[in-house]
C-alpha cells in the first residue's frame, strides 16, 4: 500500500515501518535553517521568477499587481520558513509599487485602491505564511511518529 502527499510516497514495508521515496522528502525541506542566508536566497529567487512572470503577464495585457507573487511567498515559506516568507511578502510591496504601479518606475503617491490592494496582499500572505508553517511543522511530526515507529 502507497500514498503520497505532494511528492512525497511512503511505502508500507518491513512490519508497518514507513519508507520515504521521492525527490522531495522532509529531510531536504527542513534542513534548511530558517534564518540563513541560502533561506533568503530562496525567497529572493521567486521573487525573480514571480517578477518575471509578472513583467510576462504585463505584456500579455494582463493588470493583476500581485498574482504571481502569491506563489513566490508559498513557497519561500514552505522550502524555507516564516522568515523568507515574510521577507518575501514585504519586499513585494516595494517591487509592486515602484515597478507595476503607473507610472511604471516611479514611486507615486497612492490612491485608497492601492492601500486597499496591498492591505489585502498583506493579509492573504500572511494567511499563506501560516498555512505554510503548518505544513512544516506536520512534516516534522509525521518525522518524529515514523521514527519512533507510531507511523
Amino acid at each position: 500500500m502507497s500514498c503520497g502527499i505532494s511528492g512525497i510516497r511512503f511505502f508500507r514495508v518491513d512490519g508497518g515501518r514507513a519508507l520515504r521515496t521521492g525527490f522531495w522528502t522532509t529531510h531536504r525541506i527542513l534542513k534548511l535553517n530558517p534564518w540563513s542566508f541560502p533561506a533568503f536566497l530562496i525567497a529572493l529567487s521567486g521573487l525573480a521568477a514571480a517578477i518575471g512572470l509578472r513583467v510576462l503577464f504585463e505584456f500579455l495585457g494582463a493588470t493583476f499587481y500581485f498574482a504571481t507573487f502569491f506563489p513566490a511567498v508559498l513557497l519561500a515559506s514552505i522550502l524555507a520558513g516564516v522568515p523568507a516568507g515574510a521577507f518575501a511578502a514585504l519586499v513585494t510591496i516595494p517591487i509592486v509599487w515602484w515597478a507595476f504601479l503607473p507610472p511604471a518606475f516611479e514611486f507615486n503617491p497612492l490612491t485608497p485602491a492601492d492601500y486597499s490592494d496591498f492591505t489585502m496582499f498583506m493579509l492573504c500572505s500572511t494567511l499563506l505564511i501560516w498555512f505554510a508553517q503548518l505544513c512544516r511543522e506536520a512534516l516534522v511530526a509525521m518525522e518524529r511518529m515514523e521514527s519512533s515507529g507510531e507511523f
